[in-house]
């Protein structure tokens, strides 16, 4: 990236630290740069985004865009940070820091920071940090260039080789994701979603400008990471306190400041990629069976209620509301956990589910679900997020604290039986002449409720429809001998192109069997 410079003498550089503060173990850098020290707390963070908030929106300057525009993917993928000299590589923390480089696709500088007891240093980008080819246009940026993104390695004395397997990477605008406990990366999360499919509206892509790690106590199973965010229409501070357990576990807290209006401001937004499933597949679009990072929106709402959404790859943008009140978690999920349904080296059986658990209570808005047409999988097509109910005005502030869970599924299981396929074909009895314009709808549920049913009891399946009517409506147990395996099916006549809502819920006299399964049924002309 940056003309090569040589580096500060190491003892030089831990003497100039401690005297500002650092410790000694914080200065094990091992040939990193570091910027002069200044102070540094949470709460000057914000006020620091306050305050830009009330100025001018200002982008990041892009060094040498000319340079940039040379180094594209395959460019890219051939520069890697040398390990060695990894943010704590030889401690105190267990998880050292490695950096990703500019690119084309990658042009905005993140400033990165080390931080220790109330001080802070930035960490100066060189380009002599990389491996990369003698002829890589990278060589070509000037000093100081900024870094495009980080990632937290595994742990120095864990089981996995810490050099080749990382856990949190941050990448882009306010973009993050982490591995789930099947040790795969799959959907993506941000700091804020800003007029994701607004009519009349260009969405806005605000920025982590500046990051700050905070050095850790030796063994200690978590990171704390500080970020600035910056954008045309809102300024923001976030504290991401994260651990690497079983699963990954974020504790988010942000504070967000409105330079402008905002139509839509997505809280906690979580994108994901849905091309095709079980339910729908064109005829070989595709030799997989199944191609996606996630397959449904799952919701725990303040009333209590269980609901489950599977998603679409719809015929156009469509943003599906969920009005709600401190609502008890949301989450994109990966339920279909069978490899012989995707038969795919990239491990889509294996993608994490995300879970968002609201702290301090979220007052009235809606969880919001965004569906966007795709025909590949190198498209993230799916957007969720809480949008609050108080208009986002210029000169408005929100605070917000929640909890994220990147593991195999929910933190918190329904006691419920679950929706574990949803599957649809031309409707009418086989062996006769089919309906035209009627579609059959199979719902199927498992569950512990259903497995105490006594014999010979059917549950009963409530159907609701948002237009249309029902026919042949049928519950019966799935014929695999599986226990607590039921399915209801039905024919929905829904005249014309408007899509049909639907829900449906088991239930044996008042008690509920099952969660909600709700459904956005688009009718083919």
């Amino acid at each position: 990236m940056f003309d090569r410079r040589q580096f500060f003498q190491f003892a030089a550089a831990t003497a100039g630290l401690a005297a500002t503060g650092f410790s000694s173990a914080a200065l094990a850098q091992q040939g990193l740069k570091m910027g002069p020290a200044a102070p540094f707390s949470y709460e000057a963070l914000k006020k620091r985004a306050r305050d830009l908030a009330a100025m001018a929106y200002i982008p990041p300057s892009r060094p040498s865009p000319e340079v940039l525009e040379q180094i594209d993917y395959d460019a890219h993928g051939k520069i890697k940070f040398k390990t060695d000299l990894a943010l704590w590589a030889t401690g105190p923390s267990e998880f050292p820091v490695t950096f990703f480089h500019l690119g084309r696709y990658f042009q905005k500088p993140v400033r990165m920071h080390a931080t220790d007891k109330g001080q802070t240093r930035e960490i100066i980008y060189d380009n002599a940090y990389f491996e990369m080819p003698e002829d890589s246009p990278a060589h070509k940026l000037p000093d100081n260039s900024g870094f495009a993104g980080f990632r937290f390695q595994e742990a120095r004395n864990g089981k996995l080789d810490w050099r080749k397997n990382d856990w949190v990477a941050f990448l882009g605008a306010s973009y993050f994701r982490a591995i789930g406990e099947l040790y795969q990366y799959g959907l993506s999360a941000r700091g804020l979603a800003v007029d994701v499919a607004v009519f009349g509206k260009n969405e806005e892509f605000p920025d982590f400008t500046h990051v700050y790690f905070e050095t850790p106590e030796p063994g200690s199973d978590t990171v704390t990471v500080y970020a600035l965010l910056d954008g045309p229409s809102v300024s923001g501070a976030y504290r991401f306190v994260m651990q690497r357990s079983k699963a990954v576990i974020m504790d988010i807290e942000c504070a967000v400041f409105l330079r402008q209006e905002v139509s839509r401001l997505g809280v906690a937004p979580l994108t994901s990629m849905y091309w095709y499933s079980e339910k729908s597949k064109n005829t070989a679009i595709d030799w997989r069976p199944e191609i996606h990072d996630s397959d449904g929106l799952a919701m725990w709402t303040g009333t209590g209620e269980r609901i489950w959404r599977p998603l679409n790859n719809p015929p156009r943008i469509m943003t599906s509301s969920f009005s709600d009140a401190n609502p008890k978690g949301f989450g994109l999920l990966q339920r279909d956990r069978n490899f012989d349904h995707y038969l795919d080296g990239v491990y889509y059986d294996r993608r994490p589910s995300l879970w968002i658990e609201p702290q301090g209570g979220w007052n009235n808005g809606s969880i919001q679900l965004v569906e966007i047409p795709t025909d590949d999988e190198i498209h993230d097509n799916i957007v969720v997020m809480w949008v609050p109910a108080e208009p986002a005005l210029a000169g408005k502030s929100f605070e917000f604290k929640y909890r994220m869970y990147w593991a195999a599924g929910e933190p918190y299981p329904t006691p419920l039986a679950r929706v574990v396929a949803t599957r649809f074909g031309n409707g009418g009895q086989a062996g006769t002449a089919r309906p035209k314009g009627v579609r059959k709808f199979l719902v199927e549920f498992m569950g512990e409720p259903l497995t105490r049913l006594p014999k010979g009891v059917i549950p009963q399946p409530v159907l609701t429809a948002s237009r249309g009517s029902f026919a042949n409506i049928l519950t019966e147990a799935v014929p695999d001998d599986v226990p607590g395996h039921w399915r209801t099916q039905f024919d929905l006549n829904a005249p014309g192109s408007d899509p049909v809502e639907l829900r449906c819920y088991l239930r044996q006299g008042d008690e509920v069997l099952s969660e909600t399964w709700l459904y956005q049924y688009h009718p083919v002309a």
